[in-house]
Order: structure tokens, then sequence, then C-alpha cells
């Protein structure tokens, strides 16, 4: 992620690999493309540029198509190869940008559903990585993990015909389980301090918005104990109930069961 990258040049740089000779190519630098008479052309040679990652080049034969033919449906195409350029060098919040213009300027083009779902999926790219010498993700502020679930399931709402639908719902379930991670790391982080209050609010999170994701156990034990510290026996109770209707043969209903009898 571009994020990340910069970290990564900034370490490469403070080890001294700008002096081996290491040069970064700015628009200045790049010699004008060899355009062709016509839009079709110019674009196939944008996207040989764009697939050999040559994203100075390609952006400046879309931008010349665009200019050049705006009247040609090759002018609307080259709008979205210039956001799948962006997209391409990692610049999400510039490609989400391009993609919605696309989407207000042309919303009766076949690919709205196409810039729709990249649109969406520049929030889930810019999600912090789990690179190793990071924190967790889990750990770090959700709010780009939120945005995608947002607009993934405005997505699937709007386009549910879409050849991208399952695409969507793979990131829709891994943005929730992503969020259920980190209601659990802050319950734990509170649990810690004992503030069980804040605990009983993160876990009932969990169960309530994150279900069937591998942590309802857990949590609702976790719940249970965060009642009793709060000297709420009332809540715990229900809790283990809750456990035994929601969660039928599983060790967290076995244990329930146990701590319902042992209270008479």
């Amino acid at each position: 992620m571009e994020r990340t990258g910069r970290w990564l040049l900034a370490c490469c740089l403070a080890l001294g690999a700008a002096a081996s000779g290491c040069k970064t190519l700015t628009s200045g630098d790049l010699v004008e493309p060899d355009y062709a008479s016509d839009a079709d052309t110019n674009l196939k040679r944008g996207d040989d540029a764009l697939a050999s990652k040559n994203f100075l080049e390609a952006e400046r034969y879309f931008e010349f198509v665009k200019s050049k033919y705006p009247f040609l449906e090759a002018a609307k195409e080259a709008e979205l190869r210039l956001a799948d350029t962006d997209f391409d060098r990692e610049r999400y919040a510039e490609a989400r940008d391009r993609y919605l213009s696309f989407l207000k300027l042309h919303p009766t083009h076949p690919k709205v559903d196409y810039a729709a779902f990249r649109a969406a999926l520049t929030h889930y790219k810019d999600i912090p990585s789990d690179f190793f010498l990071l924190p967790p993700s889990r750990e770090k502020d959700q709010v780009e993990v939120r945005a995608a679930l947002a607009a993934m399931n405005d997505f699937i709402r709007q386009y549910p015909k879409s050849v991208h639908l399952d695409e969507a719902k793979h990131i829709v379930d891994d943005a929730r389980r992503r969020l259920a991670e980190h209601e659990m790391y802050v319950a734990e982080f509170y649990a810690h301090r004992d503030r069980w209050s804040a605990v009983v609010g993160r876990l009932s999170r969990v169960v309530k918005d994150y279900p069937g994701l591998g942590y309802d156990e857990e949590a609702y034990l976790g719940l249970h104990g965060a009642y009793l510290k709060l000297n709420d026996g009332a809540h715990a109770e229900e809790t283990l109930r809750t456990i035994l209707q929601k969660l039928p043969g599983t060790k967290a209903a076995e244990k329930a069961r146990k701590l319902l009898g042992a209270g008479g």
C-alpha cells in the first residue's frame, strides 16, 4: 500500500539507497509518447504501458484520448483507465475520486458497476497492512475497514447482478471479521484495566453486529464474566441462557449449563 511504501522508501533512503543511484521518475522526465492518429490505438498503447507499470506514460495516453476525442466513447474509457492508473499506483484516494466522478458524469454507462465496485475497493485496499514491523491491523484505527464495509454493502444493494458481486460479498465478510477482531482486541484491552462497562459495550457489539464469525462463544462468555465483575447477576444469568439458546451443542453452552446448575 502507498503508506507502507512511503515508510519503506524512507527506510531505504536512511540506509543510503539514494547513494546507489536510485531515481524517481517524474512527469517532467518522460519523453512525450508517440501518439497515434486514432483514439483506440492510443487507448491500446496506454493499456500496454499500464500493464508494464509505466504509469506516467499510460496516464499521458489516456489524458490525450480524453482531451483529443471528448465526444467519442473512447474518452469515457480513458476516464476509467485514468482511475485504474491511480488505483494501480496505490493512489487510492485519487482513484476513488476519479471513479466517483465517472459515476456522476456517466450514470447510464455499461461499466458503472465496475466504477462503483472499484471506488468501494479503494477503501479496502487502503486498510492498514499487517507488515511485520508494524502493529497488527486489529490494533489500528478501523476507519477504512468501516468505509469499505459501508461502500461494499451499498454496491451490493445497487448492483445485485454485477459480475463483481461475489468479490464484493467476500470483502464484506472479511471487513466484518476485521471489525469483530478489533472489538475483541479492545474488549481485552479494557479488561486488563478493569473497565468492565467498556468490556460489556465492546463484546455486546460483537454478538449483535458480527455474529457467526467464530467469536460468539468467546464474546458471550466474556460478557458473562464482565457482568459478574459489575455485580450484575441478572444480566450474567441472562447471558448464560442466551448462550444455551443461540449456541447449542458448543463448549460454551456446556459451560453455561454447568454454571446455571451451580447457581441453582
